[in-house]
């Protein structure tokens, strides 16, 4: 039996709806296939006021066994470091936090706002938010750089405005059969597994993408979405277009621009001021371009690419 408790700080409930439309696995299947004993979570859990604390308490002391804490929001620290903006079951949910960090054996930030800050996280940040060890994209966080948990590893993140639901399931179901070792986690403790590849990588625009083909109005079915709606799936690490949503769709498929929601930079305001919805440009050439490109060889390549389109590059080939 797998022990997992969920906790919410300063979130919106996104993951907790996108975690429960999980479908490989469900999250009846995570119980009733993988051993997994979901203690509490704020949209489950049948505990309330004093039998909450007890078992939040027993947690800490080691009465019962923490396997996994999954964290969803961001760590409120506001007013002036002490988290009392945030208060859950008479303590600010920020030293719930501290205590059961101490004792779980794995910990997994769910969703942007737990594991880089997120919105709230957005300056001029007036609810002190943090990630659990990253503040965008500095390591530390809530807390701190060199923090390992239990069983010897950092915290296992999952971003995404919502994560997509199925990545959420199938870690907990690693960890749950002793397989996270398997699973390398990249430079921002991502597991590579699902974000090892750009989220242009199965778009079913990429042809479009070559002949620099682009649309200017959302929903269109034919047509990048880079150029002139500021798609960033050229610059995004997700596997969106490799594991659909709902197992049918994604944003580019279904005529919105990747809005880059696993970086740690989203919403990305502070790049883009104004909008996101528009690829910046010096020039005619977008200000940030896909890993590895260079802008000369990007101003030649948009020139041969256009000169050598062919009548294929603008049709409707594809079904959303």
């Amino acid at each position: 039996m797998t022990n997992i408790l969920w906790l919410q700080g300063g979130a919106c409930s996104g993951n907790t709806m996108s975690f429960l439309n999980a479908e490989e696995p469900t999250v009846c299947d995570l119980i009733a296939d993988f051993g997994i004993n979901i203690l509490w979570h704020p949209s489950l859990g049948v505990e309330m006021g004093d039998n909450l604390q007890t078992l939040l308490w027993d947690c800490i002391s080691g009465k019962i066994t923490l396997d996994i804490l999954v964290f969803e929001g961001s760590v409120i620290n506001a007013p002036n470091g002490t988290g009392q903006w945030n208060r859950f079951a008479h303590r600010p949910m920020k030293e719930w936090l501290k205590d059961l960090c101490q004792v779980a054996k794995f910990i997994v930030a769910v969703g942007d706002c737990a594991t880089w800050g997120g919105i709230p996280a957005m300056s001029p940040n007036p609810s002190e938010s943090q990630g659990l060890q990253y503040l965008k994209r500095e390591k530390g966080g809530f807390l701190g750089k060199d923090f390992v948990s239990q069983a010897g590893l950092p915290v296992i993140n999952i971003p995404g405005c919502p994560a997509h639901p199925d990545w959420i399931t199938q870690i907990l179901v690693a960890i749950a059969t002793g397989r996270i070792a398997d699973i390398a986690l990249d430079e921002l403790q991502r597991p590579q597994t699902f974000f090892n590849t750009y989220t242009q990588t199965g778009c079913t625009r990429n042809v479009h993408f070559a002949y620099k083909a682009s649309i200017e109005e959302f929903g269109q079915r034919k047509g990048c979405l880079y150029y002139d709606l500021g798609c960033r799936g050229p610059m995004t690490h997700s596997s969106c277009n490799r594991t659909l949503w709902n197992r049918v769709s994604s944003k580019t498929r279904a005529g919105m621009p990747c809005i880059g929601c696993t970086e740690p930079e989203f919403p990305f305001f502070d790049l883009q001021p104004g909008t996101v919805f528009k690829t910046q440009t010096i020039m005619g050439v977008p200000k940030e371009l896909p890993p590895g490109v260079k802008a000369k060889d990007y101003a030649l390549l948009t020139m041969v690419a256009k000169d050598t389109m062919p009548p294929w590059a603008e049709e409707d080939f594809f079904t959303v």
